[in-house]
């Protein structure tokens, strides 16, 4: 395991993986092009059974570039990001999708822009976040309100109202110091908000607009990008980010309470989904403001959740007698 003294690479950049070969190549093709070479790759394998593991050697023996492979048992796309962090022997962490790409300059005006910063206030700083387009050259979502705007992913979202599709970098240190939850037997999704809104109350993120990231939505097993998602197995994932944002980042309800009324209700939906009563919904939540919030929107909650677990017990077979309608 690397520590905070271990950079060898200014950049670890990292991908995760489940039987993604067929897509590989283009976080690989991307690397390859990259204009600045000072890098390592991670690939951290959740147990692929399409021969991933033969073509990342492949790549290790032709590459001009370090890739270092990892597998394991199957922990999901968080449990793959903390062990990568945890391996990551550069200063700066970036996360590239097993089937995601980049223009040949990203990695050089990251470090541009990073540099930019006055070094007397760069301690203040974690990250840098750019755009990105989809395969088509189309932008995946609204530019920042500026070109160059110092804030955090909260604000962003709920201040700004900027959404869709971006990409970028944090420090590394930061990103060990705000791991993803460890649930054990876990492997759904979980939102890199859970770790990106920890950080925000403590880093700024600068955020550019330049389209660095290329996103590509033709994966129909995506589910960060659109697709549907399983009820059950992401619930957990879904309880711990919206318990996160109600509870710990409060301050920011101001500029969109219907957005954090909505995502109150949706705490209490996804708790029920995992199990949780309301008395463990109430206690999980230790702030006043949240847990009078999520009364408020308990009725809005438990009626969706009972929508929903009608649905799936009416056309899912066996669901009863395997946690969907429970």
């Amino acid at each position: 395991m690397a520590t905070d003294d271990d950079h060898k690479y200014t950049f670890t950049v990292y991908t995760g993986t489940r039987n993604r070969a067929h897509t590989l190549n283009r976080p690989y093709d991307s690397l390859r092009s990259q204009t600045f070479r000072d890098f390592e790759w991670i690939v951290v394998d959740n147990e692929s059974t399409d021969g991933t593991e033969e073509l990342i050697k492949r790549w290790q023996a032709e590459a001009d570039f370090p890739i270092r492979y990892f597998r394991h048992e199957n922990r999901g796309h968080h449990g793959s990001s903390n062990r990568a962090v945890e391996e990551a022997r550069g200063e700066f962490f970036l996360t590239l999708d097993s089937d995601d790409g980049a223009v040949p300059e990203a990695l050089e005006r990251f470090k541009a822009i990073w540099d930019a910063i006055p070094a007397d206030r760069r301690d203040r700083y974690s990250a840098v976040t750019a755009l990105a387009v989809d395969e088509n050259g189309k932008p995946t979502g609204p530019r920042f309100p500026s070109d160059i705007l110092d804030s955090n992913s909260t604000e962003i979202r709920y201040r700004y109202k900027v959404l869709g599709e971006k990409w970028g970098f944090q420090r590394t240190d930061a990103m060990r110091a705000n791991l993803f939850p460890k649930v054990p037997g876990y492997t759904g999704m979980m939102s890199s908000h859970i770790v990106w809104g920890p950080i925000g109350r403590d880093y700024l993120t600068r955020y550019v607009n330049e389209y660095l990231g290329v996103v590509y939505f033709d994966q129909p097993d995506t589910l960060t990008k659109g697709a549907p998602k399983d009820l059950t197995r992401d619930a957990i994932g879904e309880t711990l980010e919206a318990r996160m944002v109600i509870n710990d980042l409060f301050r920011y309800f101001r500029y969109d309470p219907l957005a954090y009324y909505l995502k109150a209700a949706k705490y209490s939906r996804s708790s029920l989904w995992a199990g949780r009563s309301l008395k463990e919904q109430l206690t999980g939540l230790s702030a006043l403001p949240a847990r009078l919030l999520w009364l408020a929107a308990l009725p809005v909650g438990v009626a969706v959740y009972a929508v929903e677990r009608a649905g799936l017990a009416r056309f899912i077979p066996g669901g009863e007698h395997r946690g969907i309608a429970r």
